[in-house]
């Protein structure tokens, strides 16, 4: 077979695309990573929007990337600075609001609603960090796969060990969040509906359903593992937004001599044998022992590898592998600052995430709507207003938010169309913050519109799911994405996933690009 040969293929250039490629690189791999696109990042970009105003387009905040990732590849020498919100969260409610933050500013503002759940914080807090410090363990390891050799039955048995290790109180903490609903979890500690919103809404972010549904406390528990400027648990934002994080990346993976190439899409993943020997792209072939993958799951098995060289049930597993967000995702330019009517004095709190979803019983109504009307008569909004801490994204004077909102089904009901209901969803969203803001309507100069199917023919997410699948107990760890093929490796010789189709799952964490180069690696010891 004729063609340049490296190493190793990376097939497309989100950043684990770009982690999985440096790790690779730094070991001595030859490696060449393929974009379809003309930028690198996947869905970790920032664009000029609106003339002279830029904002970082899907993914729009820093906390979920790894520290080992960043330090390992010195991020911050290649120019990523990141800042902290200096409120974390701002929730408008009712004739009052609602703040979180750090050196107790949550306890005090619980205690301002409740004295009772500022008691009931501490368990809370604690419940949590119990859970979080044990799932940080397996974050950059790989999951044992089921169905493995020895290997995989000793790190099992490892994880089993680590499990019954905890407190009693812990383990049942443990079952609590990967079962139950974030209702129920929530209504265990507190009693004030302001107070379980503020938790809650952490529960249905990039996830279509209600909180009342069982499993939704463990999407609530995937967002509370980061940090931000080595402080646990913080928000921040990457000056020139999330673009700057893999524009960084990709700085140091062509120091490591990585070769990347844009406007290249994959055609296919070549295969002989039940060996992965390369790739095809714009009629050009590219081979190579070690092919990773850092697209959708579903792209890469019903895509880009025949359905022949694939086991039958393999096949049907992934047909069905679940993967729809509800994220309706927009950009807008302002004159000036919105001026909220609940809200404290200054303008602290406009550098945090602002949730429009006051109650739990508000975000079980907006996924009921949307299930029935393909979005939601009141719609779960989280606004970031990014030049408050950085001005590089706007002229003097005027600002970007993001608004990242809930629940929009990626399927409109009786044949409608997003293209054709776009803009008029865009409008009730808009209208819906101006309920809260008035003025914020008028403001607006210009805005980026990104519906469900936007996000799909924009950056490869199926269904519009920001997470590459579900986040729900049958597709996690050694189950993502399909039980048996949970550890990285395809079931094919050779290939690899490396995308947040795979633990830990989503968001900008560097994980799965992290745990697949390991494995890689382990593979081809004794062959470098």
């Amino acid at each position: 077979m004729s063609g340049k040969n490296y190493d190793a293929i990376i097939v497309g250039a989100g950043h684990n695309g770009l982690v999985c490629a440096f790790y690779l690189a730094r070991k001595g791999l030859k490696t060449c990573v393929l974009e379809r696109s003309s930028v690198v990042g996947g869905a970790a970009i920032t664009e000029e929007f609106y003339p002279k105003f830029r904002n970082s387009v899907a993914s729009y905040t820093v906390s979920l990337l790894q520290p080992k990732v960043i330090r390992e590849m010195d991020l911050t020498a290649y120019g990523l600075e990141v800042v902290l919100r200096k409120v974390d969260n701002f929730l408008p409610h009712g004739d009052d609001y609602l703040l979180a933050g750090r050196e107790g500013l949550t306890i005090k503002e619980i205690a301002r609603h409740s004295l009772k759940d500022a008691e009931a914080y501490p368990r809370y807090e604690n419940a949590l960090n119990g859970i979080v410090d044990l799932l940080r363990q397996f974050l950059l390891v790989s999951p044992p796969n089921a169905g493995g050799g020895l290997a995989d039955i000793l790190a099992m048995l490892k994880a089993g060990r680590k499990m019954a290790k905890l407190p009693l109180e812990t383990q049942r903490d443990l079952l609590d969040f990967f079962t139950k609903s974030a209702t129920e979890i929530l209504g265990q500690y507190f009693e004030n509906d302001a107070v379980k919103a503020l938790f809650g809404f952490d529960a249905v972010v990039g996830h279509f359903a209600s909180p009342h549904e069982p499993g939704s406390a463990y999407v609530l528990l995937h967002h509370v593992f980061g940090e931000a400027a080595g402080v646990s648990g913080a928000w921040g934002h990457a000056i020139g937004g999330m673009g700057a994080i893999t524009s960084a990346m990709q700085k140091v993976c062509v120091a490591q001599g990585v070769e990347i190439l844009t406007d290249m899409p994959v055609d296919e993943i070549l295969v002989q044998k039940n060996k992965a020997v390369g790739v095809k792209a714009k009629g050009e072939i590219y081979t190579a022992k070690t092919v990773a993958a850092c697209v959708h799951p579903k792209i890469l098995y019903e895509n880009l590898v025949k359905a022949e060289d694939l086991p039958t049930d393999f096949n049907t597993r992934i047909a069905n592998y679940k993967s729809h967000s509800g994220t309706f995702r927009m950009n807008v330019a302002l004159d000036k600052l919105p001026n909220f009517i609940n809200a404290p004095g200054g303008n602290d709190y406009l550098t945090s995430g602002i949730i429009i979803a006051p109650s739990l019983a508000y975000m079980d109504a907006a996924w009921l709507s949307a299930k029935i009307n393909g979005w939601s008569d009141a719609p779960i909004i989280e606004m970031l207003i990014p030049s408050t801490l950085d001005d590089t994204l706007a002229p003097k004077g005027k600002h970007v938010a993001s608004l990242f909102c809930q629940q929009f089904s990626y399927e409109l009901p009786h044949g409608k169309l997003w293209g054709d209901h776009r803009e008029i969803v865009a409008d009730h969203i808009i209208k819906t913050v101006d309920h809260y803001a008035p003025g914020f309507a008028a403001s607006v100069l210009g805005r980026q519109v990104l519906s469900p199917r936007d996000l799909e023919s924009k950056f490869a997410l199926i269904g519009g799911d920001i997470f590459h699948g579900r986040m729900s107990l049958d597709q996690l760890f050694s189950a993502r994405p399909v039980l048996g093929n949970g550890g990285y490796r395809a079931p094919v010789q050779g290939l690899y996933m490396c995308g947040s189709g795979t633990h830990p799952g989503g968001g900008v964490t560097g994980a799965p690009g992290h745990n697949a180069a390991q494995v890689i690696l382990k593979d081809r010891k004794g062959f470098l």
